[in-house]
């Protein structure tokens, strides 16, 4: 069997709400020929249909969070065989200590609002379960199943606080894809291991990064071109791979999605939590243009609530 995980984030761009990052690994008997691994997701997608893909395609504009939902939490029960009915449920199932807690940061102003929220938001639980069934079944027939849902969620504070210690955006963002991807990779030292990365931002050198995660001593770069950069780690029989429109791949489209839903879970409760302490004010997404009006609007309630900019507003 061959371990493939798959990462990607949601939230890199914004100035409002946390940067997630997720992974999910998958079980793959079909060795770890490139275009033999490759046949067996296209496969794995259509026993799937259209429950995965690309988050920015199923939610977009603000529309498609059941479709969205549905996805993830389908693939939470496969991995975990539930369905988590709170958010303490949730990061209970897709992260570890300390991840879970936002890395030892204090929580969110919406904190409260957030664990408040009932999952499923919109989809169905039953459906979740019905369909994880239904499809778990055709992996199967294809030599392929689902084991981990894992994410970290990198909160305004803390986003800032790496910043000020000397990373830029871009590597605070491949630093908590390994820290996901290398734990994964360290549990299953019998197999050989392939990881399939979204691309970082413009990065393309990544050889220091996975050294660094895996403490390997050797990293080999086989290719690092505008596409894609790949690389080799001997002692680990592992592979690296950040490709643009990595999300094409299954296993790091499940990531984009569940990344982006575990956002939305957050930005939920932010608008909620913000707009109790201003009637009228305005939700937003995060996104720079918006963030900014939903700054001047916002004002005298984060005063009012004697909140620190730095614990809502990511620098870039």
């Amino acid at each position: 069997m061959t371990l493939v995980i798959g990462t990607d984030e949601a939230g890199y761009g914004p100035n409002l709400g946390p940067l997630v990052v997720a992974a999910t690994a998958w079980r793959v008997d079909a060795g770890t020929d490139p275009a033999l691994l490759e046949a067996a997701f296209a496969r794995a997608a259509e026993a799937a249909g259209p429950l995965w893909g690309d988050s920015k395609r199923i939610f977009r504009g603000g529309a498609g969070f059941a479709a969205l939902e549905r996805g993830a939490v389908a693939g939470l029960v496969l991995a975990t065989g539930g369905v988590p009915a709170t958010w303490q449920t949730l990061a209970a199932v897709i992260s570890s200590d300390p991840a879970a807690a936002g890395n030892g940061e204090p929580g969110p102003p919406e904190a409260a609002a957030r664990d408040a929220i009932a999952l499923p938001c919109e989809a169905l639980a039953a459906d979740c379960l019905e369909i994880a069934g239904r499809v778990s079944a055709g992996l199967a027939a294809g030599g392929v199943s689902l084991a981990t849902v894992r994410c970290r969620v990198i909160q305004p504070r803390e986003f800032n606080r790496l910043l000020a210690a000397g990373l830029n955006k871009s590597d605070i963002l491949s630093q908590a894809t390994l820290d996901l991807a290398a734990p994964l990779a360290a549990a299953a030292p019998s197999e050989p291991v392939v990881v399939w990365c979204d691309r970082h931002g413009g990065r393309r050198r990544y050889a220091p990064l996975v050294t660094q995660a895996l403490g390997a001593p050797l990293v080999q770069v086989i290719e690092e071109t505008p596409e894609r950069s790949v690389y080799h780690v001997p002692d680990r029989s592992c592979r690296f791979e950040f490709c643009v429109r990595g999300e094409s791949r299954l296993p790091v489209a499940l990531a984009s999605m569940t990344a982006k839903y575990v956002r939305e879970i957050s930005m939920h409760a932010f608008n909620a939590f913000w707009g109790s302490r201003q009637p009228g004010l305005g939700p937003t997404a995060g996104y720079p243009v918006d963030a900014a009006r939903w700054r001047d609007e916002a004002a005298a309630a984060v005063q009012a609530e004697g909140c620190d900019w730095n614990d809502l507003w990511r620098r870039a």
